[in-house]
């Protein structure tokens, strides 16, 4: 199985920077992601993945508050890390495909083809503001105009064929210009010319992964995403979204394997099971209603719950939401499903995000991923810990060994770069070599 590491701060938990092993200020500290980082690539684990957001508000998760550009905070982990990925958060609504193209290039170079681009389309309505628009493009707009931007990236890629630099020095021909082309791209939303002043990624074209579990989203992922990750809480939920995944890449004329599908996956681990169900309630502890009911209230898209009894159910009037449709679904079918309280399902959302959380020793732990990976329901696991460094140190030194001892995860890396550590097929080249597009 393949496995991501969410980077989140100080952790996942909304209070995990009050952990008396967290070091204070330590998620704005290069040195903190240095040792997440580490920890990470001694484990094996195939990415860091890193969120981004470009507003928040004063109820935020701490992590969102203040945090480093990815860009930056990547590429400075790429120069002291050797296998592991760097994924980064990009929204297509609030950029430009010529600015995230060349960017993900540079960081793909600078790290010897280990970059990948989350392709997000943004759902805070706040972001709008802070770039001089009064309104948040409506929800399908967003993904149609998603859609092109990452075809328009995917074509800048392409810009240079791989042995187009000679850099003959007896002839002075630096290029061989038969193998530079430009874009020419004139659509609905982007005019962009080309060609990109960046040479071809090693690993063919950076990865790109998909977030959206809307219909919009699962459409936009199956045609272009290579990862998707996904929110998922039940074994038959998640296997019947691996299936329509899966069977709307063949519909786009992709195979099976070219995507992979790996949910959030929130895990407390320990030496028995009741060490770890320890962990977790410590840190549930911590939580004041105020903070669990706002996260709740913003997943929910910003309904006010305020007016409703903390022990009662969730309202049956909770309205449609242009925010992030599918996490309110999710949130509102766990509510049913386990008869949680607005109280219990506001602790739930605070300690893992809405994502499916699991509790047991190394064992145990594994015996839950492994029903979900070999009853295809997910290709592997986006890891959403609880606090760092604790929580990933006890997944590498005590889940780790174990899921390697049943041959389900690597002991070594399988290769150099990202995809090839995926197990995904390096892209083919937008251009034949009479420089026709195929």
């Amino acid at each position: 199985m393949n496995l991501g590491l969410f980077l989140m701060g100080t952790g996942h938990h909304i209070v995990s920077w009050r952990h008396q092993n967290v070091p204070g200020k330590s998620a704005i500290s290069i040195k903190f992601y240095q040792e997440i980082a580490s920890i990470a690539e001694k484990g094996k684990l195939d990415m860091l993945f890193l969120s981004d957001g470009l507003s928040f508000d004063k109820h935020s998760h701490p992590a969102e508050l203040v945090r480093f550009e990815p860009f930056t905070l990547l590429g400075a982990l790429s120069v002291v890390t050797k296998h592991i990925g760097l994924a980064a958060t990009a929204t297509t609504t609030y950029n430009e495909p010529f600015h995230i193209a060349r960017k993900f290039l540079s960081l793909d170079h600078l790290s010897e083809g280990r970059s990948a681009w989350n392709v997000v389309t943004s759902y805070y309505q706040t972001e709008a503001r802070n770039f001089t628009k009064k309104q948040h493009l409506d929800h399908s707009i967003r993904y149609k105009r998603a859609e092109e931007f990452v075809n328009v990236v995917k074509g800048l890629w392409d810009s240079w064929e791989e042995d187009a630099f000679l850099s003959d020095k007896e002839s002075g021909q630096y290029f061989d210009d038969s193998k530079l082309h430009g874009l020419h791209h004139h659509g609905e939303f982007f005019s962009v010319e080309g060609p990109l002043n960046s040479s071809r990624s090693p690993q063919g074209r950076p990865v790109i992964i998909q977030a959206g579990s809307s219909e919009e989203g699962i459409n936009l992922a199956a045609k272009t995403a290579d990862v998707i990750f996904t929110a998922q809480q039940t074994l038959e939920g998640a296997q019947d979204f691996y299936k329509k995944v899966k069977e709307k890449a063949i519909q786009y004329g992709r195979s099976s394997e070219d995507i992979k599908i790996m949910p959030g996956l929130s895990i407390y681990t320990g030496r028995t099971r009741e060490e770890a169900e320890g962990k977790y309630h410590q840190l549930q502890d911590l939580i004041t209603p105020e903070v669990g009911l706002q996260i709740l209230s913003e997943y929910l898209g910003d309904f006010d719950l305020s007016p409703y009894p903390l022990d009662g159910p969730l309202p049956s009037n909770i309205p449609e939401t242009n925010m992030n449709k599918s996490r309110r679904k999710l949130l509102i079918e766990l509510a049913e499903r386990e008869s949680m309280t607005i109280r219990e399902l506001s602790k739930h959302v605070a300690g893992s995000r809405g994502h499916r959380i699991i509790f047991g020793d190394p064992q145990q732990i594994a015996d839950q991923m492994e029903e979900w990976f070999v009853n295809k329901a997910a290709d592997g696991f986006n890891l959403m810990l609880s606090q760092f460094p604790d929580s990933l140190t006890d997944f590498v030194e005590l889940v780790v060994p174990e899921l390697q001892k049943r041959g389900l995860f690597r002991e070594e890396y399988e290769g150099v770069t990202l995809r090839e550590n995926l197990g995904l097929r390096e892209p083919e080249y937008r251009y034949a070599r009479s420089g026709v597009e195929v």
